[in-house]
Parts: structure tokens; C-alpha cells; sequence
């Protein structure tokens, strides 16, 4: 099976920093048409402080379940707004399961993306049809989960990411259930979820890291 080590997911992380700087006006602009209008901006200041703890970070000492803790948790404390909880909790729990692994394989890091998106259910309380970033993630597990991991892992990563994508497109008709967007009812119809957006091209830089790879 696929083995990915530690420099894939510190590659990632650094291309997900570099990400939220490129979508930052992007994704605060969707924000603002149905939240607070800070998700880009939020997250842009976020990943700019993941990107000094990795610089400052002894790599290697530190096995992958530290390196997104460490993550997460600069996420939780650096990053206002809803992104920050939600993100912040992804990072720190999608380690939880391979403490003191250097390298891993493919299945484990799909299941470190389920248990990721486990601690944002189970923090945000939401499901498919609210609304939410969920409406990408959930989608595309089932998908991802459902697909040859052992044999044809970035097809498979592929069919996550594509299914995440249409999930956030689905978004657009939906009237909010969470946040402070349920506020406005029916006027959130038409409007993309900005969390939804984020969390496909955030597993799409994991794609784009395996294309190069394999």
C-alpha cells in the first residue's frame, strides 16, 4: 500500500498556508453575503502562525500526531470566529490514532481525515442539510471510503475531492441551520457556505501533494 511520510504532510501544511493567502479575499467575500465576513481572513491569520510553528518546530522529533496537534492547536488559540474551533479540532484529533508514527500509509491517513472530520461533528453539532463544511466532508467520505484505497489511492482521493466539490456546490440552495447566517432564513438561498469552499480546496492541496508523488 501507498506509504506517505512526514515531509508529504509538512508539504501539504505549508501549501495549505500558502492557500489560505491566495483565497483569502475569495473566502471572506463568500462570508460575507451570509456570516460575518471573516473566514478568509481569519484563516489567513491562522496559517501564517502554522507557518511559523513549523519553522520552529524540531521536525525531527516530532511524529505526525504532534506535528497536527501542534497545528491545531495554534489554530484553536490563534483564529477567531467559527474556522478556528472547527479547523483547530480537525488538526488535533486526525492525529489521534497514529501517535509515534514517522510514515504512514494510505488508510491511515484516510482515517485520520474521518476522525479529523469526527471531532467537527461532534464540535459543531451539524449534519448534511445545515449548511456547513460538512456538507463537503461528509459526502466525501462515504465516497472516499467506498473507492480501492489499497490499489487506486489518488483515483480514489480524486473521487473524495471531486464529491467534496459538488457537496459545497450543493450548499448553494440550502437555508443555514448553524451559525449566525441562520439569522437570515431564506435570504441565505444562493449563496455558496464559505466552509464548505475551504474545506474541498484544503483536501485538494493533499491531492495535488499525491499527484506529485505518485
Amino acid at each position: 500500500m501507498l506509504m506517505l511520510d512526514k515531509q508529504f504532510f509538512l508539504d501539504s501544511l505549508r501549501d495549505m498556508a500558502q492557500l489560505a493567502e491566495e483565497q483569502r479575499n475569495h473566502w471572506t467575500k463568500l462570508d460575507s453575503e451570509i456570516g460575518d465576513g471573516d473566514h478568509g481572513i481569519n484563516l489567513s491569520i491562522g496559517f501564517r502562525a502554522v507557518t511559523k510553528q513549523l519553522d520552529a518546530l524540531d521536525i525531527e522529533s516530532t511524529d505526525i500526531a504532534g506535528l497536527y496537534k501542534k497545528v491545531g492547536m495554534t489554530l484553536l488559540s490563534k483564529v477567531g470566529g467559527a474556522s478556528g474551533p472547527l479547523y483547530g479540532s480537525f488538526f488535533m484529533k486526525a492525529g489521534t490514532n497514529i501517535a509515534g508514527l514517522h510514515e504512514i500509509n494510505f488508510r491511515q491517513f484516510c482515517e485520520m481525515i474521518q476522525e479529523g472530520v469526527d471531532a467537527i461533528v461532534f464540535r459543531g453539532k451539524a449534519q448534511i442539510g445545515d449548511k456547513t463544511m460538512l456538507d463537503a466532508f461528509l459526502p466525501g467520505l462515504e465516497v472516499l471510503f467506498q473507492s480501492d484505497l489499497e490499489n487506486e489511492p489518488v483515483a480514489a482521493f480524486e473521487a473524495f475531492v471531486a464529491r467534496m466539490k459538488q457537496g459545497s456546490d450543493e450548499t448553494i440552495p440550502l437555508i443555514c441551520k448553524k451559525g449566525r447566517a441562520m439569522r437570515l432564513g431564506e435570504r441565505a438561498i444562493g449563496h455558496r457556505d464559505p466552509g464548505s469552499e475551504s474545506a474541498w480546496m484544503f483536501m485538494n492541496v493533499y491531492l495535488e501533494q499525491l499527484k506529485k508523488r505518485f
